[in-house]
């Protein structure tokens, strides 16, 4: 009799939580050990299925991460910086994979991950669906072979609730278009602009934010020239593709070795 891999869920009361709840209930090649939420949720305590408007399944909300991690092999995590920080700790003294989908991230908390992931695997990705990587591959390769003639906008929009922009896909997208262009990102991104900026600057690669309804993730990376434009898009039209790519990666990090890695890596790209 095969033993399925058991995945622990953080953040379960939110839309991403439930979703990924969701996700690997639904899954015959894992099965989901336990839940978390903050101190003080109404749902800890209670029963999850109750929680999420169905019927009992026998799985109580946790506020204590430690016990839940002790009990799952890998932790897939959609939460917040601060949290997510916590989080890798605990998965590298409990040596599970810990998947990582926040946004917001900061360079101070991606230097916290550093040290957890010497003794965990921690897959990160800004967006887990494989169109998105398959974008973010095609930007790099776009931004390599065009000079500085073509200028790098880069458009995304998602609803009203998200509170960080740009979005942690947005700046993937910014990242590979800058590592095409064998460029820091930091050195040439343009955000916000607002009143009498001025003339683009040549090389700069520009975010646009758009926060409106319940859109689910929409990303362009415009390529503009005189006389042409080349446009990459993808668009996202439900949340199951960044929980199928969690679980993916969850299952894909078990047996690896502790250290850093991403989509492209789950991927194979």
């Amino acid at each position: 009799m095969t033993t399925l891999p058991a995945i622990a869920i953080v953040g379960a009361s939110g839309r991403m939580g439930q979703m990924l709840i969701n996700t690997v209930q639904n899954s015959d090649k894992a099965v989901l050990s336990g839940v978390t939420e903050r101190a003080g949720h109404e749902w800890v305590g209670r029963d999850l299925g109750v929680c999420m408007g169905g019927g009992e399944n026998g799985i109580i909300v946790s506020d204590d991460a430690s016990a839940v991690f002790a009990n799952a092999q890998a932790v897939i995590d959609f939460t917040s910086p601060a949290a997510t920080v916590a989080h890798a700790e605990l998965a590298a003294q409990t040596g599970v994979v810990h998947v990582i989908g926040t946004t917001g991230m900061d360079d101070t908390h991606l230097a916290a991950l550093k040290t957890p992931a010497q003794n965990a695997v921690i897959v990160r990705a800004g967006n887990m669906s494989l169109g998105v990587n398959l974008l973010t591959l095609l930007t790099k390769k776009v931004a390599a072979a065009l000079d500085e003639d073509f200028d790098i906008e880069i458009v995304e929009g998602h609803h009203r609730y998200k509170v960080d922009a740009p979005s942690g896909t947005a700046l993937m997208l910014g990242e590979a278009a800058a590592d095409g262009r064998g460029v820091n990102l930091t050195d040439v991104s343009d955000r916000g602009r607002d009143g009498i900026t001025g003339e683009r600057k040549r090389g700069d690669i520009g975010f646009h934010a758009i926060r409106g309804g319940d859109v689910v993730g929409e990303h362009d990376v415009i390529f503009a020239a005189d006389g042409e434009r080349i446009v990459l898009r993808h668009l996202a039209t439900d949340r199951q593709v960044f929980a199928r790519g969690a679980l993916k990666a969850a299952l894909w990090g078990l047996g690896k070795a502790p250290g850093e890695y991403d989509m492209m890596d789950v991927l194979g790209l």
